[in-house]
């Protein structure tokens, strides 16, 4: 994948930056499962036009965070809107699932087993909040999914079995499957896990000119705290809370752990 595929007609078919961007506020959110309180209280936001990591130790929650801002766990507590610029905002919980499907695209770690569908296939999919029930692509859907696939890198593989791919390959085609959505916030967990280093590289890139240049909203989860200072524009650590910090605060840390 190389960001010189991010041009013009990925702002035309993508959608042109808005004057409003939407952000995500959380508000003394608990979250975790039924038997289970994975975290407490947690408070921020996650801004539009700027790509964001998530950082923290293994087994902190950060799965479950996100799991639970794209809707797909209930909060135990608090609240999660998603607001915009001009002081609109609604509650997650407000939204029906294809106002979700709309708003929120979602990129987990754990991938769908998914068999006999090609690879263009399952990209089109994320057309589906808006194609209807039968799905039937136009001209404009086909567009954006041809677009998807080249900003990913993946346009050679558009007519391989989707079964057939690597992880690494897998991860790059749910990732243009989020694109082709088309919505203003992408949330994804890990999205570089099965990826050598190069085509991490490619990919912080791509998603920060994502959120750059068309304003996107976009949170990931990463393990990789080199990928996460030097390719995003912002940092959140879950631990104890929630909390923004600095490039230099998560450079000091990997110092110190070498």
């Amino acid at each position: 994948m190389s960001s010189d595929c991010f041009t013009l007609p990925l702002q035309q078919q993508l959608g042109e930056k808005s004057g409003s961007m939407n952000k995500i506020v959380i508000k003394d959110l608990h979250i975790g499962y039924a038997d289970k309180i994975v975290a407490n209280g947690l408070n921020g936001e996650v801004r539009g036009g700027q790509l964001t990591a998530l950082v923290g130790t293994n087994g902190v929650g950060k799965s479950t965070l996100l799991r639970t801002l794209a809707g797909l766990l209930p909060a135990l507590g608090g609240t999660m809107l998603i607001a915009d610029d001009k002081g609109n905002s609604r509650s997650v919980e407000e939204l029906s699932k294809r106002e979700m499907a709309r708003t929120v695209s979602v990129v987990l770690t754990a991938q769908p087993d998914i068999r006999h569908i090609t690879v263009g296939e399952v990209v089109a999919m994320g057309r589906m909040p808006y194609t209807g029930f039968f799905g039937t692509l136009s001209n404009d859907d086909q567009g954006i999914v041809d677009e998807s696939l080249a900003i990913t890198g993946i346009t050679k593989f558009a007519q391989r079995q989707f079964h057939a791919l690597s992880d690494g390959e897998r991860q790059k085609v749910m990732t243009a499957k989020a694109l082709a959505q088309q919505t203003p916030i992408i949330i994804l967990d890990e999205p570089t896990a099965f990826l050598d280093y190069p085509t991490k590289v490619e990919t912080m890139k791509t998603l920060r000119r994502l959120a750059n240049d068309l304003g996107k909203t976009i949170l990931l989860s990463t393990h990789d705290l080199g990928l996460a200072l030097h390719h995003a524009d912002r940092l959140l650590l879950l631990s104890e809370d929630l909390r923004e910090i600095s490039k230099s605060e998560l450079q000091t840390y990997i110092q110190n752990q070498n």
